[in-house]
């Protein structure tokens, strides 16, 4: 055996193969330790939202740096946050296979991160310049308009005659319209195109939401018992079946308690279909939710079933008390599309799975990880679910009277004992969404919103920092160069597997335009017209853009 470089081997490989190296297309399935897209929640959920709150600071603080001259770049803070999340990202941490001193530290950890990256995102909003009112911060690349929720004392702010919704507690919610990469007036003085409502339901005692786009019938048990998507007219769920159905699971695993889970845990299960209560807690025009309440076991879950105006997706908030042992909790959802394959989000584009069992390595898939995103989809239509903190999924090709459907789960919980013996003990929120219709495109442009959240706060407007106008032309991050030159780099992709060219266009004077590497280092001038930088992507290409400011 030789130790050698990466770099070496492949350079002999290549020598040895020349143009005939075979070439393997589709994903490295590991047929093991599937757990670990599970194990461990808050760890991951620690992970998920320490990488979006970083490419928040990172915005912000560009956008301060270019906007005010006394502002300081944190590029000491930004280099050890990133170093501590990435470490985070261990095999035994991240997987959440480790002993259990090293989550509780993992988690003090994530929080800190927290807190320290919240003061950096103060701290550049700060330094944007003069306050104009209240803004909402909008670190999508994609405009959105969209109802956000603001407490009491930004809500004050608020000029008067303002249109918002009263949610109690000193909450309110309203309408924001805020340009991707940018910051958009919050003067509450849109009024929805497509405001919702929420009305008793005449057959079977539930409640129905409607918003003009998407019409949810919640029934008397708190289950979903219909989503029809208006724009198409078309139901989203299997005849007679239920969605936001949690099914419980015995979880023994044959070997490692915390990495895997077993084909198995499938033949038995438990729907938790026993409502504590349901209720209708928001009544529109902005937003309409009804909470459901259900004890199982040692355990409670409180879910809010939300349809917001506007929105063509149903949003549900989730916080679960676990107290659970050696069980899996599933969330599910039976749509009525006669799926091939599904299409699951990973870094910087997406893979499919088949989702029959013709041979033993479509078999092997019966858990298969997703990170903003799964959607399924037939010809000409398709539907998203979309998660804030959740990997594990399963999908199934599901026959029913009337067709073919494919349903969807979500894994949201385990219990094993080992190596930590109170794995996932503890309470838990979580936010998932269902969204009908939905492209490839959608479904990136939804589960960067769902991550990302729309940020509050009283600055000035900030038209988009760069844009691209293409759906499928993802800006992934926005910073300034390694180098501390002062240069801005714009880090995009193509997300939706095909071809594009579009315009990179970007709201600061630019003296120089260069392609560059991974690295930062400069490969070739970037091609530009009197509108911007001309880019032209293949299927998922990465591009990193180099901008020398003037």
């Amino acid at each position: 055996m030789t130790v050698e470089k990466p770099s070496a081997f492949f350079a002999a490989a290549e020598e040895e193969y020349g143009e005939r190296a075979p070439v393997w297309s589709g994903e490295l399935y590991l047929e093991l330790h599937r757990a670990t897209y599970t194990t461990q929640a808050k760890t991951k959920q620690g992970n998920r939202r320490s990488e979006h709150l970083l490419l928040e600071v990172e915005l912000w603080a560009t956008a301060a740096a270019l906007r005010s001259p006394s502002y300081r770049y944190p590029y000491e803070r930004l280099d050890r946050v990133w170093k501590t999340v990435l470490l985070h990202q261990f095999h035994d941490i991240l997987p959440g296979s480790s002993i259990a001193w090293v989550h509780r530290e993992a988690r003090d950890t994530y929080e800190e991160v927290r807190a320290e990256l919240a003061d950096l995102v103060a701290d550049a909003v700060a330094s944007l310049g003069t306050a104009e009112g209240m803004v909402a911060l909008n670190s999508s690349p994609y405009d959105r308009v969209q109802v956000i929720e603001l407490d009491a004392e930004a809500a004050g702010v608020l000029p008067s005659g303002a249109h918002a919704q009263e949610l109690g507690e000193g909450r309110a919610a309203v309408l924001a319209r805020s340009p991707g990469l940018g910051a958009g007036l919050l003067d509450g003085s849109s009024v929805p195109e497509h405001a919702v409502t929420a009305e008793a339901s005449e057959a079977g005692g539930g409640i129905v939401l409607e918003n003009g786009l998407v019409r949810v019938a919640v029934a008397r048990d708190g289950l979903v018992s219909s989503v029809r998507d208006l724009v198409t007219g078309r139901e989203v769920l299997i005849p007679g079946a239920r969605a936001n159905l949690l099914q419980l699971h015995p979880d023994h695993p044959n070997h490692w308690d915390a990495w895997d889970i077993d084909r198995h845990y499938r033949n038995t299960r438990t729907d938790l279909t026993d409502a504590d209560s349901v209720s209708l807690v928001e009544e529109g025009p902005l937003r309409a939710a009804v909470r459901v309440v259900r004890s199982f076991g040692k355990s409670t879950v409180v879910q809010e079933v939300r349809l917001a105006a506007g929105a063509r997706q149903l949003d549900i908030d989730t916080e679960v008390d676990w107290q659970e042992s050696e069980k899996v909790l599933k969330a599910t959802f039976p749509l009525d599309v006669h799926a091939e394959r599904s299409t699951a989000e990973i870094q910087f584009g997406h893979v499919h799975r088949a989702t029959h069992d013709n041979t033993s390595w479509e078999a092997a898939r019966f858990e298969i990880c997703a990170h903003r995103w799964l959607r399924v989809a037939e010809p000409g239509y398709g539907v998203a679910v979309l998660n804030d903190s959740t990997y594990g999924h399963d999908v199934a090709r599901t026959p029913h009277p009337d067709g073919l459907g494919t349903t969807v789960r979500l894994t949201l919980l385990r219990a094993p004992h080992s190596p930590d013996p109170h794995t996932d003990l503890g309470v838990h929120r979580f936010r998932y969404a269902l969204a009908p219709g939905a492209e490839v495109t959608d479904a990136v442009r939804e589960g960067l919103a769902l991550n990302l959240p729309l940020r509050a706060a009283v600055a000035p407007v900030v038209p988009a920092l760069v844009s691209t106008g293409h759906p499928a032309v993802t800006v992934e991050s926005v910073k300034l160069a390694e180098d501390r030159s002062g240069d801005v780099i714009v880090r995009l992709y193509e997300s939706a597997g095909g071809r594009a060219r579009t315009l990179l266009r970007v709201a600061f004077p630019v003296t120089e335009a260069r392609i560059t590497d991974l690295l930062e280092r400069p490969l070739h001038p970037a091609e530009t017209d009197e509108d911007g930088l001309v880019l032209a992507l293949r299927p998922f290409q990465i591009l990193t853009v180099r901008l020398t400011p003037a």
